[in-house]
């Protein structure tokens, strides 16, 4: 009788689409973060060098 469950139970699928899933998840979510991670330096600089023409254009012409 233990045979037969241990042959049930090696060929029950059912966990394995939820843990497919959530292994595609943790994929998506670190493809993100190193996405993020590499952009978020290059706009911090584009944001900074925007910043210093503005205040560089507001001391050429005072209100």
């Amino acid at each position: 009788m233990s045979f037969n469950l241990l042959q049930v139970f090696f060929r029950d699928e059912s966990g394995a689409t939820a843990i497919e899933y959530g292994l595609i998840a943790a994929l998506v979510s670190v493809a993100l973060i190193a996405g993020a991670t590499a952009l978020g330096g290059a706009i911090n600089n584009n944001f900074n060098l925007l910043a210093a023409k503005m205040n560089n254009a507001s001391s050429k012409y005072p209100s």
